[in-house]
């Protein structure tokens, strides 16, 4: 019983095929490029993204044949808004980057109403103040899992999973439903909303598709990154390390007992629901990550691909006391500071470019170190060993970095993008291909494990980061 999913991230749409071993092949992907208008704003081409999503996954169909179910995973909170009649968006989407409401949520925080612009909450209110400030028009507001699975059925679902719905802002934070304070407060008419639906679970069907196979399964990326690296058990983490890096942490049926933020700068989501049951978790970001090495390779020029700061990295044995703080666009967990700048200190006529590499690899290192033992703290438990997924698990001095700053075992994904597993385990879980969580967490098996080799000096790194931040006075004085 073979599955197809569909998994859109930041720039690109791919589609695959799962099998019940959880091998995966057939893929097919397609660019589908955002755009920046403006200083801030970040656009994307919600019609190009439907036209991508059906090709790619036609095209997988084409050389596999007949699949038994869908699954979707998606990045997270931006925002499309259609009309439900014609199918057609009445603008651009607006991507979860985008900041073009920060000083509608700063207004909003004022009235004690608190939202993030990196939420869907106030990019929505956007969107239909400009298409329809009366708020007549008949139209639909989805994240891109809404809007692949009205692409999939040919506009018959209008459907998110608690996933998605819980990080828009809009959710009552129990997960309950709908908060009609928030939707009255930005004017959202509550018809305009997608149903809720399991993250697990047959909702319609893919007519769209050659068999009209089920759709059952739906998640946001990070979270199905977390199910595809078979943490589904309280107290098993993940880490994705892409441009920027996210640490997930499954908790179990008890939400965390702080409403948004926790002490230590993480935040409760729900990791999935799966018949009618919540299963929460804890996220913790860090703003940069891989980013840092496109920096050294687009604006430095210090190397000239990505895969050459493993090796460049590893011509030295030590930064000689060299420290990046990874900051460029601020710093998130622990402590938030969007006025923090990205740092470059204890250089001396003797540093190369070996050591500037090594130590922004050893920086990005700490941070994720730093999202760990956030975790840890907000969790009220010890994490044994950290799963790490995306481009940077494939430098093995990174993770080598990684290991000795956490002093935990590093265990690497053996796919590097582990959305579409968790998506497939999601979708394979409500047609029967696997029996359950247990199961799910059974087929992990890593591709590599990186045991810590010796101990790295934290009190030094958390100096460096004290220099990192408040470098823009104003900005750290924004607290969403």
């Amino acid at each position: 019983m073979s599955l197809l999913v569909i998994d859109v991230g930041t720039s690109s749409v791919r589609a695959s095929i799962v099998a019940p071993d959880a091998t995966v092949t057939s893929i097919r992907q397609r660019d589908v490029l955002p755009t920046t208008p403006a200083p801030g704003f970040m656009e994307l081409d919600a019609a190009a993204l439907a036209a991508a999503v059906l090709a790619t996954a036609r095209d997988a169909l084409a050389e596999h044949g007949a699949v038994d179910g869908v699954g979707i995973t998606n990045q997270r909170a931006t925002t499309i808004v259609w009309d439900r009649a014609t199918g057609i968006p009445v603008g651009p989407g607006i991507g979860w980057q985008d900041q073009r409401t920060v000083m509608m949520c700063l207004a909003l925080q004022a009235e004690g109403l608190r939202l993030s612009p990196s939420s869907s909450a106030t990019k929505l209110a956007f969107l239909l103040d400009t298409a329809d400030p009366d708020r007549e028009r008949d139209l639909c507001f989805g994240t891109v899992d809404t809007w692949v699975a009205w692409t999939l059925s040919g506009g018959r679902l209008h459907v998110t999973d608690l996933s998605n719905a819980g990080v828009t802002g809009l959710m009552r934070l129990d997960g309950s439903g709908w908060d009609t304070d928030v939707l009255e407060a930005l004017r959202i008419p509550p018809a305009v909303l997608p149903r809720i639906v399991d993250s697990s679970g047959a909702v319609g069907s893919a007519v769209a598709l050659p068999g009209a196979p089920a759709i059952a399964g739906i998640a946001g990326d990070q979270q199905a990154s977390l199910i595809g690296q078979g943490c589904t058990m309280p107290g098993m983490a993940k880490m994705t390390f892409g441009t920027g890096g996210m640490l997930d942490l499954c908790l179990g049926p008890e939400r965390p007992a702080f409403e948004q933020r926790g002490p230590h700068g993480t935040f409760p989501i729900v990791a999935w629901r799966r018949h009618g049951r919540i299963t929460w978790g804890l996220e913790a970001f860090m703003l940069t990550a891989g980013q840092a090495v496109e920096w050294l390779r687009d604006d430095l020029g210090i190397i000239t691909d990505a895969t050459e700061s493993e090796a460049l990295a590893a011509a030295c044995t030590t930064t000689g006391d060299v420290w990046f703080v990874p900051a460029l666009l601020g710093m998130a967990t622990p402590a938030w500071d969007f006025g923090a700048r990205g740092t470059l200190l204890g250089l001396t006529g003797g540093t190369g470019r070996a050591e500037v590499v090594r130590a922004v690899l050893e920086g990005v290192a700490h941070r994720g170190a730093d999202l760990l033992e956030a975790a840890e703290a907000d969790g009220a438990g010890t994490i044994p060993t950290l799963r790490v997924d995306g481009g940077m698990g494939a430098n093995r001095v990174f993770l080598q970095a990684l290991a000795d700053a956490c002093q935990r075992p590093v265990e690497v994904s053996p796919v590097l993008e582990a959305t579409t597993l968790g998506a497939a385990f999601l979708a394979g879980m409500a047609m029967g291909v696997w029996a359950g969580e247990d199961e799910i967490a059974a087929t992990w098996s890593p591709r590599l494990v990186v045991a810590p080799a010796a101990g790295t000096d934290r009190d030094r790194w958390r100096e460096a980061c004290d220099r990192a931040r408040s470098w823009i006075p104003e900005l750290s004085a924004l607290n969403f």
